[in-house]
């Protein structure tokens, strides 16, 4: 089983208030879900109006199907409106059966 972890971190030039963030956010999350079926939420940065860190996690069976996916991922956020990816980190950890 191979986990891909990723967060990313996002300018958001446009907002002005924690209302507006929000509403970026919730925007690019259910298109996020719409697409991949998969959960995107708020890590960090909670306070900040300009700033936000979204995390998810893919698994499967498949290195190459879980880096492709977290790969789409990115690039699919980093083409919303609004927002601008600043940083990005992503882990792979295979978890191995046991004997």
């Amino acid at each position: 089983m191979i986990v891909g972890i990723c967060k990313i971190a996002l300018y958001l030039p446009a907002c002005h208030s924690l209302k507006d963030k929000r509403s970026i956010l919730r925007k690019i999350k259910d298109k996020f879900f719409s697409r991949f079926k998969i959960m995107l939420s708020e890590v960090d940065d909670l306070d900040l109006w300009q700033r936000a860190s979204l995390g998810f996690a893919v698994v499967a069976s498949d290195k190459k199907l879980v880096e492709g996916i977290v790969e789409k991922a990115i690039n699919f956020i980093d083409l919303k409106d609004g927002a601008e990816i600043i940083d990005r980190a992503v882990e792979f950890i295979n978890f191995k059966k046991q004997p």
